[in-house]
């Protein structure tokens, strides 16, 4: 089976424009493609995994990928999937996202020499003019088109403001760049990018030629990978200082029946006979499945051993059976404690699992804290210093689970 073949098999192809030329280009191992990242953060998030497994996929089959960092749209911000405006970072908060950026992509993808390119579009788009942007690249698009694209109609009503209005047209000459430049001849991204991505392949037509090969792929991400990246209204980060090792296995771990098989199939490089027979599986397989999936993913992004000590961790709660030292703990001080005692309150917000005192009063009061295998239903309670010197176990909801210590 050739890989364009398996591609549509694990489910991963939505929508594509000259589908004889890209399967062609893809098997063959000469597409040159670009994904683009914009830098919101110091950290990708487990969201990004469906891109970077693809960028991987290909570039084993002999494709080069571009990743795009997105230090000049990062300052326009894309209005894609948002009520509201993204907020202003500064040129130096970019930077540095970018360069974390880089070398969490180094996990899977080989930037050696010829192998692929990481490019920042600052180095062409900080420096447009605007009045020949608007002569070179704005006579090629229409302004009624643009308003139908689904990325800007579901903004009208609240409010879409004219510098996210310019995101199409930037990322279009983003393609535009690529291709002239450095013989990109494929983008990818999801499918909430389709409108964007069909303007960087009538842009490229039109100002080089109906001979251009502008050809686009987007990835099916309206069900799963819409949610992935988040989880109890947090992020899931990649970096093991924003989301630990453990935390990022029991996310995966704890997706739901009806998406572990997808995640497995569009997300890790088990065989996909291996996979499709696992189709057939419900009940305790799923749970079964789960695991699999959770560490894959954790071994993919923190390494094997960590993956080991995550699964461990994991089974120790579940299962009683194994060593949880790794769980995820928040070590106190004493200045931590008045008159030697702290509220149950004051522990979840301290070991993250609530952002807010107001959150994790409501989770008491709605039943979800458990302190030591104890469900809490009492907002005054309080935990001595001896008590943290031992460890006390947190539980948020029925998989959520933390450890302080003193």
């Amino acid at each position: 089976m050739q890989l364009y073949e398996e591609l549509q098999r694990r489910g991963l192809i939505a929508q594509v424009t000259n589908e004889p030329e890209i399967r062609d280009m893809i098997n063959a191992g000469k597409a040159t493609f670009y994904i683009g990242f914009d830098c919101t953060a110091d950290s990708l998030t487990a969201g990004h995994f469906m891109a970077l497994t693809l960028m991987k996929r290909l570039q084993m089959a002999g494709n080069r990928p571009i990743a795009l960092i997105g230090g000049g749209t990062t300052m326009i911000g894309d209005p894609t999937g948002r009520t509201d405006m993204r907020k202003m970072l500064t040129k130096e908060d970019i930077d540095h996202n970018a360069a974390c950026f880089k070398r969490q992509m180094e996990r899977f993808i080989d930037f050696s020499e010829g192998k692929a390119m990481l490019i920042n579009n600052a180095d062409w788009l900080l420096n447009l003019n605007y009045v020949d942007l608007l002569r070179e690249v704005g006579s090629c698009f229409s302004v009624n088109n643009m308003l139908r694209a689904e990325c800007y109609k579901q903004r009208m009503e609240k409010g879409l403001s004219f510098l996210e209005f310019n995101y199409m047209i930037m990322q279009s000459y983003d393609f535009y760049y690529l291709y002239k430049n450095y013989g990109c001849n494929m983008q990818f991204g999801g499918d909430d990018q389709w409108s964007n991505m069909l303007g960087g392949t009538e842009l490229v037509r039109r100002k080089l030629g109906k001979d251009a090969h502008a050809m686009t792929i987007t990835l099916l991400t309206d069900s799963q990978g819409k949610k992935m990246g988040k989880t109890a209204g947090n992020a899931v980060w990649l970096d093991p200082n924003k989301t630990s090792p453990y935390d990022f296995y029991q996310y995966w771990r704890n997706v739901g029946d009806a998406d572990v098989l997808k995640c497995i199939r569009m997300l890790t490089f088990l065989p996909i006979e291996e996979i499709e027979a696992m189709d057939s599986w419900e009940g305790s397989q799923l749970n079964r499945a789960k695991e699999i999936l959770a560490f894959e993913l954790t071994k993919m992004v923190h390494g094997e051993e960590e993956a080991q000590k995550a699964e461990a961790a994991a089974k120790a709660l579940f299962s009683a059976g194994a060593d949880s030292a790794d769980m995820p703990t928040t070590t106190l001080s004493e200045g931590d404690f008045a008159d030697g005692v702290i509220g149950v309150i004051d522990l979840y917000v301290k070991s993250g699992l609530c952002p807010s005192r107001g959150e994790a009063r409501r989770l008491v009061e709605q039943g979800g804290a458990t302190v030591n295998d104890e469900k809490v239903a009492d907002i005054k309670k309080t935990y001595t210093v001896e008590e943290a010197k031992a460890g006390i176990t947190l539980k948020k909801g029925k998989k959520v689970y933390h450890k302080v210590i003193l």
